[in-house]
């Protein structure tokens, strides 16, 4: 009986612990990223109560080093978005002088999703990679 209920919890140990192996940990978004169109760079960081989420314009190239964009340089994209879910941060985004309702989606461990809003009705999507360190 003993032995039976040692076996159990051996078993039952080592389905936990594979389970543990299996499922999918959700990435940090701390790092480098750069914009789909590879004209502008961001440095993404865990801010404010250490939950919300910052980003940084840092780099501009490509063509978006221009005399109109270079006022943004160094200047938040993303100003403490608020987590709605594990991966998910809502809150505003300020792109090149454009304000807008935004949900910003880590899509995967190298892959973040930026969705921006102008008045419910005007809407766009931005892909941002992950730059290798």
């Amino acid at each position: 009986m003993m032995a039976s209920k040692l076996r159990s919890l051996g078993i039952a140990s080592l389905f936990v612990a594979l389970l543990g192996s299996v499922l999918p940990v959700q990435a940090s978004p701390v790092g480098k990223w750069e914009i789909e169109f590879g004209d502008s760079r961001y440095d993404v960081t865990l801010c404010g109560d250490g939950t919300q989420l910052c980003a940084e314009l840092i780099w501009l190239g490509n063509g978006a080093d221009n005399a109109q964009n270079m006022p943004y340089l160094n200047t938040l994209l993303i100003d403490r978005a608020t987590p709605t879910q594990p991966g998910e941060w809502k809150g505003n985004l300020h792109l090149f002088g454009q304000t807008a309702d935004g949900t910003i989606t880590q899509v995967g461990a190298d892959q973040i999703t930026l969705r921006g809003c102008v008045a419910v009705v005007l809407c766009r999507s931005y892909q941002l990679y992950r730059m290798s360190e």
